[in-house]
């Protein structure tokens, strides 16, 4: 198996998730980070996931958590992605601060390596045009928890070149991933879908109907999902849901995709899911 060369740019919830699975298969990865606290809190995470992982994955079965973190360095330095061949950038679901960073990285990216956005809901597009050279950039929406998601959501923006496609569904299928392949728009097709499902189960609980467990109970039992829509939302980020929204919001400009007002209340509180132990659901152990 070759062994890829991988950046992680951004290494919260599934920017350290994605570190975690190209580690446990043995890849070479830097995260890069902003600041000391966030690369310890990224090492923490994948630490703490390499600890639960074997009870999930036969794949991890037998791995250390020192075994994984042999393969993973952290930086604070974009220098980092120079000699990457496939960069993966995981920041926030902010278009202001995406385009900074495509800006930042672009005196430093490899010219053949592929810029991939995991981005929620974001245009590639428009992702692809804050960058110096477009046709590097192409979408690969990573699920979570990316060790347990064989299938990834792989987006082509207007000016994603031939080559670019082709060598990140090469990079794939090294990464033991099936790709789906569909076309740019807000959301793409997953969440355009997935964050309206998270969106109007968050209402119900609002409205009283029913209990999260309840709802979730529901589509799992009647509809056959392995986790329910408010578990989903507590995993992917509450904070993230919201950002995500808005954005559907802002480029549909379609009521459909307003926020629930619950969603924004357990932001400001803090009630953000797994990544704070408190979101729809109480917990003691991430996922």
């Amino acid at each position: 198996m070759s062994k890829l060369k991988i950046a992680v740019v951004g290494g919260g919830n599934i920017g350290s998730s994605l570190a975690f699975d190209c580690a446990l298969r043995g890849h070479d990865v830097v995260v890069i980070e902003k600041d000391t606290i966030s690369c310890e809190k990224s090492r923490e995470n994948i630490v703490e996931t390499a600890g639960y992982a074997p009870l999930f994955s036969p794949l991890a079965k037998g791995k250390t958590a020192e075994m994984i973190l042999q393969n993973i360095v952290w930086s604070q330095d974009l220098l980092a992605v120079s000699d990457r061949e496939f960069v993966v950038e995981n920041i926030t679901e902010n278009i202001a601060i995406k385009q900074a960073l495509y800006a930042n990285m672009a005196e430093f990216i490899a010219p053949d390596a592929v810029l991939a956005s995991n981005t929620s809901c974001i245009p590639i597009t428009k992702l692809g045009s804050f960058h110096c050279v477009p046709s590097q950039v192409i979408g690969v929406h990573f699920m979570n928890p990316v060790y347990l998601k064989p299938t990834v959501e792989v987006i082509l923006g207007f000016n994603t070149s031939e080559t670019i496609q082709e060598r990140c569904l090469e990079i794939l299928t090294i990464l033991g991933k099936q790709a789906v392949v569909v076309k740019d728009g807000p959301g793409f097709v997953s969440n355009q879908i997935s964050h309206l499902f998270m969106n109007e189960a968050a209402f119900t609980v609002q409205d009283g109907l029913a209990q999260p467990k309840d709802v979730d109970a529901i589509f799992k039992g009647c509809f056959g999902h392995k986790m329910g829509q408010l578990e989903t939302a507590d995993l992917i980020g509450i904070d993230t849901i919201v950002n995500s929204l808005d954005v559907l919001y802002q480029m549909f400009q379609d009521s459909k995709y307003r926020v629930c007002p619950l969603m924004r209340t357990m932001v400001d509180a803090g009630y953000l899911g797994r990544k704070t132990g408190k979101g729809f659901y109480t917990y003691t152990m991430a996922y």
